[in-house]
């Protein structure tokens, strides 16, 4: 929608801050080099520098913002950088970015979890493959919120479905730019480049529409599935959710009872559910045991 606007340029997701903002981060990547050291020796590298690491992140976002340009209209104010998996690092983005626009776009979690199994798995349950954005992220993104609440912008995914005028006015108005009904009518016009992003929806749907708003219940449809959702609600917590927005009692009753009970997939369901912490067990023993030979011939 917001790319509708000639005053925003963008693509499909860049992810180009990842590995450059992990340069700063000894955990998280496996490499050939040894991440660590590079880490260690990078650090001791701009420590030379006159204001050490505030210097090093100055010519991070001036080369980042070269990259942004190559890919913007002479016209456009902002490049937008969509990338799901920036709640890994949203606090180095912030602070490389100091003047930067940060829109919060807050959903309901169940409806995320419903929106992943659907788009990523075939419909299969496997929740837990996508642990690390559910959980990490969600509460990575709560606290960057909760840190910088009078400098970003927030709104909820099912006010902009249902208000979509009123929540782009607010967000052009946070972005100082103008608004104009085609953000509303003609985003469907717009063909992001790039192989990575939502191709569900967009396909899915050609102008806005509420559908979405209440057919995740539907996959909440069995005892195991509930069991899980009330679960990572209780995980959230009443305080989380309401700083996103929602009502925990609301959200908990209506994975409770919303939807019809299908038994169908409940043996797969607790196939996977049983499986998944198996083979993450053993998948992490085996990096342990692969790490700690790498460490012991090093």
């Amino acid at each position: 929608m917001l790319a509708t606007s000639g005053q925003i340029s963008t693509v499909s997701e860049p992810w180009i801050l990842l590995p450059f903002v992990y340069t700063l981060k000894y955990d998280g990547i496996r490499s050939e080099y040894g991440h660590s050291l590079s880490v260690q020796a990078i650090q001791d590298f701009y420590k030379q520098f006159p204001n050490g690491r505030q210097d090093y992140l100055h010519e991070l976002r001036e080369f980042i913002l070269k990259l942004y340009q190559k890919n913007t209209h002479p016209e456009s104010t902002y490049f937008l950088d969509k990338t799901p998996r920036y709640h890994l690092i949203i606090n180095e983005i912030q602070e490389i970015f100091p003047e930067g626009k940060f829109i919060f776009l807050w959903r309901n979690p169940l409806a995320v979890v419903s929106s992943i199994i659907h788009s990523w798995c075939q419909g299969k349950w496997k929740p837990r493959t996508w642990q690390m954005d559910l959980y990490d992220g969600t509460k990575n993104l709560i606290n960057a919120f909760r840190e910088n609440c009078p400098q970003v912008h927030a709104l909820q995914y099912e006010n902009l479905i249902q208000s979509p005028s009123t929540e782009m006015k607010k967000i052009c108005d946070y972005l100082l730019i103008e608004y104009n009904d085609q953000m509303i009518d003609s985003f469907q016009n717009i063909s992001l480049k790039g192989k990575l992003g939502d191709r569900k929806g967009t396909k899915k749907y050609n102008s806005l529409s509420t559908n979405s708003l209440h057919s995740w219940q539907t996959t909440f449809n069995n005892p195991i599935r509930r069991h899980w959702a009330i679960r990572y609600l209780d995980w959230l917590g009443e305080e989380n959710l309401r700083t996103m927005g929602y009502s925990y009692h609301d959200l908990k009753d209506l994975a409770s009872n919303g939807g019809k009970i299908k038994f169908n997939d409940m043996f797969s369901d607790l196939i996977r559910s049983a499986f998944h912490p198996a083979a993450h067990l053993l998948a992490t023993l085996r990096e342990n045991y692969n790490n700690n030979i790498k460490h012991f011939y090093h």
